[in-house]
C-alpha cells in the first residue's frame, strides 16, 4: 500500500510551526513599519519604502534527522585536521558570530521595498474606530438591489412578462403575422365553400397564413426581457471626526509637530479605512476657527490660548451640520495643557453638558517637550480632564514628549478591541 500526501503543506514541514512563522514574520513587519514611523518627516510619513528585517527573523524552522553516536565525515578542503583531533569552537559567544565589531564575517539585516499601499495595510491592519453606545460604523457599505430597466439575458425568476408580451407583439405585427382568428375564419370559410375554384383559392391563402405564422414565431427569444437590478451603495451608519489642536504661543514647534503628526496619522487612518466619514479640522488660540487640511497642518497661527473657544466651534458645527440622532461623533484634542484660568469653568461646562454627552469617543492628547515631566506635575487640562474621565465619560488621555511615543499611543487609542471597553 502506497500512502501519497497531497496536503498543501509540503513533506517534512510542520503546519503549526509554519503558521506560528507567518504570525512572527508579519509581527516582525508591522515592528519595522513602525519603526520606519519615527524617523520620517511629517509630510511623507507614509509613503512607503524600504523596510528592513532582523536576518535571524526570517529562518523557516524545520526539523533535522540527525542519527546518535560517533560518524565519520569527509570535509572538502581540509588540510589542518587529521583523524581524532578535536576542531575549537569559532571565537564568540554562542559560536558562529564575531563578538567585536570587525571581526570575522557577519550578515545583514533584510532589506525590501514596501508601495504605498502595501505600508498602509500594514499600517492600519489592526485599528478601527471605537464604538462605545451607538451603531456599528463599516468599513464596507450596504447594498440594497434597485430596480434599474431591463436587460436581454438574466435569471428566467427575472422574466418581464409584460414587457416581453409587449415586444412580441410589435414585432408580430411589424411583421404582420397572421392572427389565429383569421386563419380560423378562413378554415371555417373554406369548410363552408361549395365552389371547387373558391376552395381552392382559400386553401391556397390558408397554406400561405399557415407557413407565414410558423416562419414568424409568437415569441422570439429576441423578445424576452429580464428585469434589471444594481446595488446601490447604502452606508451603514454615518461618522465624524473633529481634530481640535492647539496652535497658540505657549505651543512649541516641537509640540505642534507632535500635534501634526498625530493628526496625520488620524487622518490617513481615516480616510483609508472608512469611506463614509466626514472630517472637521478646527484650530484655535483664543479664537477657534475652522480651516482646510492644508492651513490645519502647515498654516502658522500664534496667541493666547482658551480652550473653550474649540469646544464651542465644534458644539455649533454639530448643532448646524451633524444631527447626533443620525451621527456617530469623534473628537481627538491636541493641546500642552495650559488654559486661561477663567476659561476653566466654561471648559468644563461644555465638555460635561455638551460635547462629552454627544460624542462615541473623544481622545485627548498632550504634548510637551522632549525631556517630559514628572508624573507629580499636572497640567490644568490634565486636572480637569481626568476628573471628567472619573465620571465614566467617554474618554481617553494619553501624553507624548517624543516622536516614537506617537504611533505607540495612537495605537493603544485605536486599536480593534472587538466588544472591549476603550482603555483610559
Amino acid at each position: 500500500m502506497h500512502i501519497v500526501d497531497r496536503r498543501l503543506n509540503p513533506r517534512g514541514k510542520s503546519l503549526e510551526n509554519r503558521q506560528r512563522f507567518l504570525r512572527r514574520a508579519k509581527s516582525a513587519v508591522q515592528q519595522a513599519v513602525k519603526r520606519s514611523l519615527q524617523d520620517r518627516n511629517i509630510r511623507d510619513v507614509l509613503d512607503g519604502g524600504e523596510i528592513s528585517l532582523p536576518i535571524d527573523g526570517v529562518a523557516e524552522p524545520s526539523f533535522r534527522r540527525r542519527e546518535g553516536g560517533i560518524s565519520d565525515q569527509v570535509l572538502p578542503g581540509n588540510r589542518a585536521f587529521v583523524e581524532g583531533d578535536i576542531i575549537p569552537r569559532p571565537p564568540g559567544k554562542g559560536g558562529g558570530r564575531p563578538k567585536d565589531a570587525g571581526e570575522g564575517d557577519g550578515e545583514d539585516a533584510f532589506r525590501f521595498v514596501l508601495t504605498r499601499e502595501e505600508f498602509l495595510d500594514v499600517f492600519l491592519d489592526d485599528l478601527e474606530l471605537p464604538d462605545l453606545a451607538k451603531r456599528r460604523l463599516s468599513e464596507t457599505e450596504e447594498t440594497n438591489p434597485s430596480r434599474a430597466g431591463f436587460s436581454v439575458s438574466g435569471s428566467p425568476s427575472n422574466i418581464a412578462v409584460a414587457r416581453t408580451t409587449r415586444l412580441a407583439m410589435m414585432r408580430r405585427i411589424a411583421l404582420k403575422r397572421p392572427r389565429t382568428d383569421e386563419i380560423e375564419a378562413l378554415q371555417k370559410r373554406l369548410d363552408e365553400c361549395d365552389d371547387e375554384d373558391e376552395r381552392l383559392a382559400l386553401a391556397a391563402e390558408l397554406k400561405v397564413l399557415r407557413e407565414k405564422g410558423k416562419r414568424i414565431p409568437y415569441i422570439d427569444p429576441l423578445d424576452v426581457r429580464y428585469r434589471r437590478f444594481e446595488n446601490e451603495p447604502k452606508p451603514v451608519a454615518k461618522a465624524v471626526m473633529f481634530c481640535l489642536m492647539d496652535v497658540s504661543g505657549s505651543m512649541s514647534e516641537h509640540m505642534k509637530d507632535l500635534a501634526k503628526r498625530f493628526y496625520l496619522l488620524l487622518y490617513l487612518f481615516l480616510s483609508q479605512r472608512y469611506k463614509k466619514v466626514e472630517i472637521v479640522f478646527i484650530r484655535h488660540t483664543d479664537k477657534a476657527e475652522e480651516v482646510d487640511e492644508e492651513t490645519f497642518f502647515y498654516g502658522p497661527a500664534t496667541g493666547g490660548t482658551l480652550v473653550s473657544s474649540a469646544l464651542e466651534a465644534m458644539r455649533r458645527i454639530v448643532a448646524a451640520r451633524f444631527d447626533p440622532a443620525e451621527w456617530n461623533i469623534y473628537a481627538a484634542q491636541a493641546s500642552d495643557g495650559d488654559n486661561s484660568y477663567s476659561d476653566g469653568t466654561r471648559t468644563e461646562q461644555l465638555l460635561r453638558h455638551e460635547i462629552l454627552p454627544l460624542c462615541q469617543y473623544f481622545a485627548y492628547i498632550e504634548v510637551d517637550e522632549e525631556s517630559g515631566i514628572s508624573t507629580s506635575s499636572r497640567s490644568p487640562l490634565w486636572m480637569l480632564y481626568d476628573g471628567l474621565r472619573q465620571t465614566a465619560m467617554p474618554l481617553s488621555m494619553r501624553k507624548v514628549c517624543r516622536k516614537n511615543e506617537i504611533f505607540p499611543v495612537f495605537h493603544d487609542l485605536f486599536q480593534k478591541r472587538g466588544s472591549e471597553k476603550v482603555a483610559t
